[in-house]
């Protein structure tokens, strides 16, 4: 099995089991999302797998992109001068359609906060066991940012259009309870039982036969993987302009701030 730094790997009987290592936030990068598409792909492989779990250590499930790590500030204004330097955030939405290609379903255990590119990761699942505590938030307009991650495509299909826009043009958190609702959570459990509860949801599936999973699902999930495709290659170009602006650049400064953002429309 692959050696990897940012995730730990674990087989339960016919569930894989996949957890985010980058405790409390689990911020992600391109090495993150493409250490869960190669542990999928070894699972999709793997003939003794038949569904898997997406978990995570720390605090938060996954609180998407560090907008206040040096090096992506860096990225940010090398960006803005010179467009073939957005190459990594091209690279990551390259590794995310991976992750949609893959062929076995996934449960996500969701713990904690899934923000923005987090709840990206969240919603690539088939499905998400969270509790009270957990929070969803697409908050990119809050960010002076497009969403990402193939949320354009794939929020819409999970929660109806118009509670998708709700997110989108918010930025609001949603609860674990209002998610449950909606039909983004599947299964709301008390914080402490969201794991375990993710694993039994997944051995549930895997006690199915394997060729009629597979099948099924490549059927529920038909073209998807290029949907969301699609998605990225529009969210990538909005986003490339958007970062350029003075909006972007306060709303990333006034989020680390914990402040309302300043916006001038420019």
């Amino acid at each position: 099995m692959t050696k990897y730094t940012d995730i730990g790997v674990e087989t339960h009987g016919h569930v894989g089991l996949i957890e985010i290592r980058k405790p409390p936030l689990n911020f992600f990068d391109v090495a993150l999302i493409n250490q869960i598409a190669d542990a999928l792909e070894e699972f999709d492989n793997n003939i003794e797998i038949r569904a898997s779990v997406l978990a995570a250590q720390g605090k938060a499930f996954c609180a998407g992109a560090n907008f206040g790590d040096p090096a992506r500030q860096e990225q940010e204004e090398r960006s803005k001068s010179d467009p073939a330097s957005n190459l990594p955030i091209n690279h990551l939405y390259v590794q995310a359609v991976r992750i949609f290609r893959n062929k076995k379903p996934i449960v996500a255990a969701i713990h904690g906060a899934a923000i923005g590119g987090g709840l990206g990761l969240a919603v690539s699942a088939d499905f998400r066991v969270a509790c009270p505590e957990a929070r969803f938030s697409a908050n990119f307009t809050k960010l002076g940012f497009h969403p990402g991650f193939g949320l354009t495509t794939t929020l819409p299909e999970l929660i109806g259009k118009n509670n998708a826009e709700l997110m989108f043009y918010t930025s609001r958190r949603v609860t674990g309870e209002e998610a449950y609702r909606w039909g983004l959570a599947n299964v709301l459990v008390p914080q402490d039982q969201v794991r375990a509860e993710a694993m039994k949801l997944a051995q549930e599936i895997a006690e199915c036969s394997p060729l009629g999973l597979v099948s099924t699902r490549a059927t529920m999930r038909a073209g998807l993987a290029d949907r969301v495709l699609a998605a990225t290659n529009h969210e990538l170009e909005e986003q490339t302009k958007l970062r350029a602006t003075e909006d972007f650049k306060e709303g990333v400064k006034a989020t680390a701030e914990r402040r309302v953002a300043n916006f001038k429309g420019r």
